[in-house]
C-alpha cells in the first residue's frame, strides 16, 4: 500500500483540530430538481461514482517512523466504503439552516476525511449537497477537484503535459552537492529572516487596535451558515468606476457590512478595524496534481470606521497593493509559510496551542475559492448556486468565503451559532453594502 507524508501545513491542520472546532473545508451546493426524488437519486450517483475518485478513498495515519517522528500520512484506506460519507436527509425548507450543524460535526478521523450530505427541498423544485473536505485532505482547489470527481463528466479540451525534467539519480546529487551549499546556505539564512520579519510584522498589527468583541467569542462548538449572492456585473461597476480590482470591491463590501451590522446590533464601529486575513495560494500554475496545502496570506485592517464606501474600497486598495507589493512571503499574513519548519512532533505536540493562538493572528477570515466558468451537473440537475464555508478558527465567531460561479458572487458565511445568532442581519448587510457602492458610484 502506497503512503505518502502529509505536508508540514497539513499536519498543522490535522493537529490544531478539536471537537469544538473541525478543521474543514465546505461547500453548499443547490441544485434544481427535475422531480422530488432528485434528492435521493442524486445520493446514489454520490455513492456510486465516489468508490472511482482515489483521493476519495485516501485516510490519515499517525507515524512514527525515524524520519517522520510524530507525522501523519495519507493512505489509500482497504476498507473504503462510500455509504459511510454519503448521507440523505429528510426534505429542508432552508438548507442553510441544515447545513449549520452538520458543519459543527467534526469529521470521522479513522476513515478517509470527507462526507457528502444531501438534503432534498421541500418543494421539490431543488436540493442540496453539502460537500466538506478535511483541511489536511485538501485545499480550496483540491476539494474542488475531489468534488468534481463525483459530479457529472464535463467534456474539456486536454491541455499538453507540461515537460518535466528527469530526475539525475543519487549518485549525480552528490557529485551537484558542493556547487549547491552555497545556495543553501543562503537559502537557509532567508528562511531565518523571512521568521523574523513574519514575527515582527505580527507583533506591529496588533498596535493601536480597537478589539471587536462581535468579532470573538468564548467557543461553543455550534454553527451557523448563511450565504449571500450578488450579481459580478454589479461588482464590475463598481470596480470601473471606483477603481481596484473584483477581490478589492468584495473585500471592502465585507468592511461596510460590518459597520452596518456592529452599528444596527448596537455594538458601535467607531475605532474598529479587525484584522482580515486573505489566504494567498502558492500553488504553481498548471499543477497536475496538486499534493498538500500550499498557502500564504495577506493581513489588512478592515476599514470599518471608515464612514464613506468609496473611503474604505480606497483603503482596502491601499492594503492590498501594500501587501502584493511586498509579497506573499513576507509580513504579518505569511505565518503558515513558517509551518515548514517546524518539526512533525512539534505540530503534534503545539497543534492545540497553535488553533488557540489564531485570535492573536488575525479576527477575521475572508478567503476567496476558485470555481470553474462552466456550468455543473449532477444527475443531469444543474448547479444553480454554491456557497463556500470556511473553518472557523478558535476565538473567532464569523469566517467568510467568497466564490464566483455563472455571472454570480456566492459568500458562504459561517458563524458561531451562539457568539452570531444574527447571522441573517449581516447577510443582509451584504447586499445592502453593495447598493450602497452603485448608488454612490452611479451619482
Amino acid at each position: 500500500m502506497t503512503s505518502d507524508l502529509l505536508a508540514p501545513l497539513d499536519l498543522a491542520f490535522w493537529n490544531m483540530e478539536s471537537d469544538r472546532h473541525p478543521m474543514h473545508l465546505g461547500a453548499l451546493g443547490v441544485f434544481a430538481a427535475h422531480s422530488p426524488t432528485a434528492g435521493a437519486h442524486a445520493a446514489d450517483l454520490l455513492v456510486a461514482r465516489a468508490a472511482a475518485v482515489p483521493g476519495l478513498r485516501m485516510r490519515i495515519r499517525d507515524t512514527w517512523q525515524p524520519l517522520a517522528f510524530g507525522g501523519a500520512t495519507r493512505e489509500s484506506d482497504p476498507d473504503f466504503d462510500p455509504l459511510d460519507h454519503v448521507r440523505l436527509h429528510a426534505p429542508a425548507g432552508d438548507f442553510h439552516a441544515a447545513a449549520g450543524p452538520l458543519m459543527q460535526r467534526p469529521l470521522e478521523r479513522g476513515r478517509p476525511p470527507w462526507e457528502a450530505h444531501v438534503v432534498p427541498g421541500e418543494d421539490g423544485a431543488s436540493f442540496a449537497v453539502l460537500f466538506k473536505f478535511h483541511h489536511a485532505l485538501a485545499d480550496g482547489l483540491r476539494a474542488l477537484k475531489l468534488a468534481a470527481g463525483v459530479l457529472d463528466p464535463v467534456d474539456l479540451p486536454e491541455r499538453a503535459p507540461r515537460a518535466v525534467e528527469p530526475p539525475l539519480g543519487l549518485l549525480s546529487d552528490v557529485r551537484r552537492l558542493p556547487a549547491r551549499v552555497p545556495g543553501l546556505v543562503r537559502g537557509a539564512l532567508s528562511d531565518v529572516g523571512r521568521a523574523l520579519d513574519i514575527g515582527a510584522s505580527l507583533a506591529r498589527s496588533t498596535l493601536g487596535m480597537r478589539p471587536c468583541a462581535a468579532l470573538t467569542s468564548v467557543p461553543s462548538g455550534t454553527r451557523r451558515t448563511a450565504g449571500v449572492v450578488l450579481d459580478i456585473d454589479d461588482v464590475h461597476r463598481v470596480r470601473k468606476n471606483a477603481g481596484g480590482t473584483v477581490n478589492d470591491v468584495l473585500i471592502a463590501v465585507v468592511a461596510g457590512a460590518l459597520r452596518r451590522w456592529l452599528d444596527e446590533r448596537g455594538d458601535g464601529s467607531e475605532g474598529v478595524a479587525p484584522r482580515a486575513l486573505v489566504p494567498v495560494s502558492r500553488r504553481r500554475p498548471r499543477t497536475a496534481q496538486p499534493q498538500g496545502n500550499r498557502l500564504s496570506g495577506y493581513l489588512i485592517r478592515l476599514p470599518v470606521d471608515e464612514p464613506d464606501p468609496l473611503g474604505r474600497l480606497a483603503a482596502v486598495r491601499t492594503a492590498m497593493l501594500r501587501n502584493k507589493d511586498a509579497g506573499a512571503d513576507r509580513g504579518a499574513g505569511a505565518v503558515a509559510l513558517l509551518a515548514d519548519h517546524v518539526p512533525a512532533l512539534g505540530h503534534r505536540l503545539g497543534g492545540p496551542l497553535v488553533g488557540q493562538a489564531a485570535r492573536l493572528w488575525f479576527d477575521i477570515l475572508v478567503t476567496s475559492v476558485p470555481m470553474p466558468g462552466f456550468g455543473l451537473r449532477l444527475g443531469g440537475h444543474e448547479l444553480s448556486e454554491v456557497y463556500p464555508l470556511a473553518p472557523l478558527a478558535p476565538g473567532q465567531a464569523l469566517a467568510i468565503a467568497i466564490s464566483t460561479y455563472r455571472g454570480r458572487v456566492h459568500y458562504g458565511l459561517v458563524a458561531d451559532a451562539r457568539a452570531v445568532p444574527d447571522l441573517d442581519r449581516f447577510a443582509r448587510a451584504v447586499s445592502a453594502e453593495m447598493q450602497t457602492l452603485l448608488s454612490v458610484c452611479d451619482r
